[in-house]
């Protein structure tokens, strides 16, 4: 019996000695896609070690990291990943999410800007770019940002249902109600809660 488990142990060590760098980024992958952020984690840490200059790790153990909450965590990992490519867009938007999260809207503004500087039909970043403004009360600024996440995603109904609210707030009754309605039609039911109570 001793031996059977010793077989066993040898075997499961054997199993992830010699690992490369890619194969642990490639089991973290298939764990954040299962939702296992945590294992993820542990993947990903094996492959920054063996790769300390792995971009695309410190990004998704970042992700990760968001993911479970560890906001403060994630933006070394964020800032690593800029250091080591300055032209990663999604590096900076990912690190913008976690700046929102941390309530700071004026850090993930510069993050978002920054992402839409590296790619111009960065959809997202328009769009949580516009988030972060309105809650610093720039409501034009939100709306002009919300537009362009339109043109670029015109299914996104989440940003047809803010830009309707941002219309509203400046007395623009009918595009602001449109917007709602389109929300709605996208699938947004909490666009009609807002029809009701402010579009009759």
């Amino acid at each position: 019996m001793k031996s059977i488990l010793i077989a066993i142990a040898l075997l499961v060590s054997g199993l992830t000695y010699g690992q490369t760098a890619e194969e642990y980024f490639n089991r973290a992958f298939d764990k954040v896609e299962l939702g296992n952020y945590k294992l993820a984690i542990v993947y990903l840490s094996s492959a920054i070690e063996l790769n300390p200059n792995y971009t695309d790790a410190y990004v998704y153990r970042g992700n990760s990291k968001v993911e479970l909450g560890n906001y403060r965590g994630a933006i070394p990992d964020y800032n690593k990943a800029i250091e080591l490519h300055p032209n990663r867009a999604n590096a900076y938007y990912s690190r913008g999410i976690a700046k929102m999260k941390l309530t700071d809207y004026r850090g993930a503004i510069d993050d978002y800007s920054k992402a839409i500087e590296l790619n111009p039909n960065y959809a997202n970043a328009y769009y949580n770019r516009g988030k972060s403004k309105g809650i610093l009360e720039d409501d034009r600024g939100a709306i002009a940002d919300y537009s362009k996440a339109i043109e670029l995603n015109p299914n996104n109904a989440d940003a047809y249902m803010h830009r309707g609210l941002y219309k509203l707030l400046l007395g623009q009754k009918d595009e602001g109600c449109m917007d709602l309605s389109k929300a709605g039609e996208l699938g947004c039911n909490e666009a009609y809660d807002w029809i009701k109570k402010s579009c009759n």
